[in-house]
């Protein structure tokens, strides 16, 4: 099963994907916990041109691209492996972050990005996206007081772009309900963590034709 974790900055999934990875792992289940952009030597290296503080000259579709290059190696290095294997793979972050930070709040239009992204993942979907969904003030406010995360280049971009971004992922929930469940992340991480773990067991449930 794939499953991928999404939302605005701030809003705490990586946090939340720890506590269920550990508790998945405990119950037997062969978990493979990702990233994006990363995950793999190669992407990570694309990772950290994308993210770069420095590149604020990073053009917009150029910025696709490389999210784009980036899954692709990510799938055909680990992602697709390791689902053939039989595992569960939770990736923080996969193609909905491109459709809302690219296609939305970069404005380069959602199908104009998923175009791109269906040719690099050859039209894979996950089969459960969760939303961790938040205000992008709160989200924003925690970025700032959590000395341990490290502050990327879209950390840094103005109000009205993090809102777009929410705005947009909203939108696909809308656009792909039978996939995406949407996590309040606004409460607390123990809150949330269960609430994604529930979420998940469900589906896991669901797929086996467990009630």
């Amino acid at each position: 099963m794939f499953i991928t974790l999404e939302g605005p900055e701030g809003s705490g999934k990586t946090s939340a994907v720890k506590t269920v990875v550990k508790k998945l792992t405990e119950m037997g289940y062969d978990v493979v916990q990702t990233r994006e952009p990363g995950g793999t030597p190669i992407a990570e290296q694309i990772r950290q041109v994308i993210l770069d503080v420095n590149n604020t000259k990073l053009d917009p579709r150029a910025e696709a691209l490389l999210y784009a290059a980036s899954r692709r190696q990510h799938l055909v290095e680990k992602v697709w492996p390791a689902l053939k294997e039989g595992k569960i793979v939770i990736c923080d972050r996969f193609l909905d972050s491109s459709l809302a930070y690219q296609g939305g709040a970069r404005k380069l239009g959602i199908d104009n990005v998923l175009n791109i992204n269906m040719f690099a993942t050859e039209g894979t979907f996950p089969d459960l996206t969760l939303l961790f969904d938040i205000d992008p003030e709160l989200g924003l406010e925690r970025i700032a007081t959590n000395t341990n995360r490290e502050i990327n280049r879209l950390d840094l971009e103005k109000l009205e772009f993090h809102k777009l971004v929410r705005k947009t992922f909203l939108e696909l929930a809308k656009r792909w309900p039978e996939r995406y469940i949407i996590i309040d992340a606004s409460r607390s991480i123990e809150e949330v963590a269960n609430a994604t773990y529930e979420a998940i067991m469900d589906k896991l449930h669901a797929s086996r034709g467990i009630s």
